[in-house]
């Protein structure tokens, strides 16, 4: 091998050596975000059904004092028929 193959074979290892160097780098970076995407959704939704869960018993007890004051205003328009 003449030293000219031998310098573009070293150029060529470089470089392979390099691409995958970036292409661990890149791998890494997908997974990453990939967990941090997903963490980022399982908080969303527990949050969604923490939220509906705490917020349940009072959005209940105001569609119950909306029936109570609906029915009282039904009841005093029919003393007026």
């Amino acid at each position: 091998m003449d030293p000219e193959d031998k310098q573009i074979l070293k150029k060529t290892l470089e470089l392979a050596q390099e691409n995958n160097k970036m292409l661990h780098s890149i791998r890494r970076g997908m997974w990453w975000g990939r967990i941090t995407r997903i963490i980022y959704w399982v908080l969303i939704i527990g949050a969604s059904i923490g939220a509906y869960y705490y917020l349940t018993p009072y959005i209940d007890s105001a569609i119950g004092a909306y029936g109570n004051v609906k029915g009282d205003l039904q009841s005093f328009g029919d003393m007026f028929k």
